[in-house]
């Protein structure tokens, strides 16, 4: 695929990647976002980096000109999710996401809240570790992309910007809900990548092809030796 250049030199491709910060300490993080400023790249911070840093490295990276996908899957009754996020919504992050599962009013009351304060917000339809034998032993009969559409739909209806979905649902999704529908896909592996623990993935040019709006990257980068070459060289 060919580059495309930006601001500084950069790729606009980078621009479409969220950086998945999925480490082990802070310090680690500002290393990684360090190596990356500049690039175009977003950044993610999801559970694990929450729960040792709270919100207390978003300023930081907001400082460093990152835009900023706070990951952390709000799924809860709507009242809650609402309040939550009427506090999310004062630390700068640009996006923000939650469970399509929690129901039709928990996401329009979120959509709301965070439209308000000029956020976005996107669900999660089904996680990219599971697949049909997955979704059997939690009471979901049927195939993976038809409930994946069922809540992405919901979520539509309900005014979510988007639905995080795996890059293999990615033209269903985009033929059905349009051109503007925010699709953001994580299970990206540059070719002949290791899968960890994601069963449905695609290459980063494959996604973009399907209809991904942002492609979603953890390890492949964050534990390259040169993070930043590794951000070029998913378009290789």
């Amino acid at each position: 695929m060919e580059k495309e250049k930006g601001f500084s030199g950069a790729n606009t491709l980078n621009e479409k990647v969220i950086v998945a910060l999925d480490v082990a300490s802070s310090d680690e993080a500002l290393a990684l976002a360090k190596a990356l400023q500049g690039s175009g790249c977003w950044l993610k911070v999801g559970l694990e980096l929450y729960a040792l840093s709270g919100l207390k490295l978003l300023d930081d990276f907001k400082r460093m000109g990152f835009p900023i996908f706070l990951d952390l899957k709000l799924h809860d009754i709507p009242t809650t999710v609402e309040r939550t996020l009427k506090v999310l919504t004062t630390t700068g992050v640009d996006m923000v996401d939650l469970h399509c599962g929690g129901g039709y009013e928990m996401m329009a009351r979120a959509s709301e809240v965070c439209h308000q304060a000029g956020m976005k917000v996107i669900g999660v339809t089904v996680l990219t570790s599971m697949g049909e034998e997955g979704l059997r032993e939690v009471g979901v009969q049927g195939a993976v992309p038809e409930q994946v559409l069922k809540l992405a739909r919901l979520g539509k209806k309900a005014g979510l910007d988007g639905v995080v979905a795996s890059a293999q649902e990615a033209a269903l999704l985009r033929a059905d809900l349009g051109s503007e529908f925010l699709l953001v896909t994580p299970g990206i592996r540059p070719a002949g990548s290791n899968k960890n623990d994601q069963v449905r993935v695609l290459t980063p040019a494959e996604a973009l092809k399907a209809g991904s709006s942002h492609l979603v990257v953890g390890r492949p980068i964050t534990r390259a030796k040169d993070p930043r070459q590794a951000l070029e060289e998913l378009w290789a």
